[in-house]
């Protein structure tokens, strides 16, 4: 199995200017509060403090191991210990876990255990405040892997204390928070950024991108995708409920609640958080993202700029979040995306790209293209097959290399903002039930 991902690499979308950065860019503050550079505060009107400036370590040379953290040691954190202690293990790429952090003492011990056991030799330090990770001078990565609603301020922490940053999906909890991390990327040029969302490194997106550069089927005017699962027993209850994990020395749960306000202490929320929308914006943000970010690198047409979203109840009754999701994104430079979620049916629809001239399929691993009947003539079926690739793995491998050379990462700032335009527009029309708008030039959102 390929382990690098696509001979392609998914490349950043360009840059704005700096003068239409900070035109853009200047909203973000006012979104969240003022208070100056250490001092902001969220959109629950919670004042928050941020980490202070500390200067980067030096870049790693080739022989010497990138010393990285992990903030977030539930499953999706301790799955990618065991994945970068393989990659390390494999010769990949020399790794190491240096340090894990965690609110709830059994998971940083479960990390801890197998983190230590998995790399002889290195020491492994345990927190459960992940500050104490960002404090220390030898560290060159984080990987966060806490809830969403963690994400934004853990990002500018990060970036602040010279850490570069790979962070799962979704970038954040609310867009207000993705235009504050946007302008913070794009203030701290000197660092490495990346969004978890790893299905852009499968090789037929960047075959499909060609495709599309090359204009193979005319106007790309309108793409499908879904995310769709059959759950019986409600999405995420397969999370179990440990008992002893209790507010006092097994859970910090203020620490949990953190930028957003605190409420009382309830496992379901704890354990099940993307039930909730207070906490996760459910379908689209934990399932959507995965199927949208690389069809929006693909197609590569601007900023989502209408965006509807329809959502309901239909057989898991106890979640908040809707168990059926449908969604619409209209581009700036003229085309539309049809997008499915669903935790109580797995049909989905097939990945689609519709041009006038042909037509792109890409349901399984690779790229194929059929023409329009009109345009037989002009066209053969192209069919690309594609190398079978570990895209998680590759996706984790792209931001350590980056570490390493300074390159713009896949899941690059531009693209996870973007992903996230529509993930909240969709997230306000499903709730609210208008369209939503977005502004490009001022960044600003109003309902249609």
């Amino acid at each position: 199995m390929n382990m690098s991902g696509s001979s392609q690499k998914p490349s950043s979308t360009p840059s704005p200017s700096r003068r239409d950065f900070l035109r853009k860019t200047g909203t973000a503050g006012a979104f969240l509060g003022a208070g100056g550079p250490n001092l902001l505060t969220s959109q629950k009107g919670k004042e928050l403090s941020f980490f202070p400036e500390q200067a980067p370590p030096p870049v790693p040379g080739q022989d010497e191991p990138i010393r990285m953290a992990v903030i977030g040691t539930g499953g999706m954190g301790t799955g990618h210990c065991h994945s970068i202690m393989g990659l390390n293990r494999d010769g990949h790429e020399k790794v190491h876990i240096v340090a894990l952090a965690d609110v709830c003492k059994p998971r940083l011990d479960r990390a801890h255990k197998a983190c230590s056991e998995g790399q002889p030799g290195v020491e492994v330090a345990a927190y459960r405040n992940y500050e104490d990770i960002l404090k220390r001078e030898d560290i060159h990565g984080v990987l966060i892997a806490s809830p969403e609603h963690w994400h934004w301020k853990q990002i500018i922490d990060s970036l602040r204390a010279g850490k570069d940053v790979y962070c799962e999906k979704p970038m954040t909890l609310r867009l207000n928070e993705a235009l504050a991390v946007y302008k913070e990327v794009h203030q701290r040029t000197d660092r490495v950024f990346t969004v978890g969302t790893q299905m852009i490194m499968q090789p037929k997106y960047a075959e499909a991108k060609k495709m599309l550069r090359e204009n193979v089927i005319g106007t790309p005017l309108w793409s499908q995708t879904s995310y769709c699962r059959n759950t019986p027993s409600g999405e995420w209850n397969y999370y179990g409920l440990e008992k002893g994990v209790v507010p006092g020395e097994m859970l910090d749960w203020d620490g949990w609640c953190g930028p957003q306000p605190k409420i009382p202490f309830d496992t379901k929320v704890y354990h099940r958080w993307r039930r909730y929308k207070d906490w996760s914006t459910g379908v689209i943000g934990d399932l959507l993202v995965h199927v949208m970010t690389p069809l929006i690198w693909t197609v590569d047409l601007g900023w989502p700029v209408r965006v509807t979203g329809a959502g309901n109840h239909f057989v898991d009754m106890d979640m908040e979040n809707h168990d059926q999701v449908n969604m619409t994104v209209e581009f700036e430079r003229k085309h539309h995306m049809v997008v499915a979620g669903a935790t109580n049916n797995d049909l989905g629809l097939e990945t689609i790209i519709r041009g006038q001239k042909g037509t792109i399929f890409l349901g399984g691993a690779h790229c194929k293209m059929t023409p329009q009947r009109h345009f037989v003539d002009e066209l053969d079926e192209i069919e690309v097959k594609c190398s079978n690739v570990h895209d998680h793995n590759a996706m984790r491998l792209d931001w350590l290399r980056c570490i390493r050379s300074r390159e713009v990462p896949a899941g690059n700032i531009e693209l996870a903002a973007r992903v996230m335009v529509a993930v909240d527009l969709a997230t306000r029309s499903m709730w609210e039930g208008s369209a939503f708008y977005f502004d490009i030039d001022t960044h600003r959102v109003h309902r249609g």
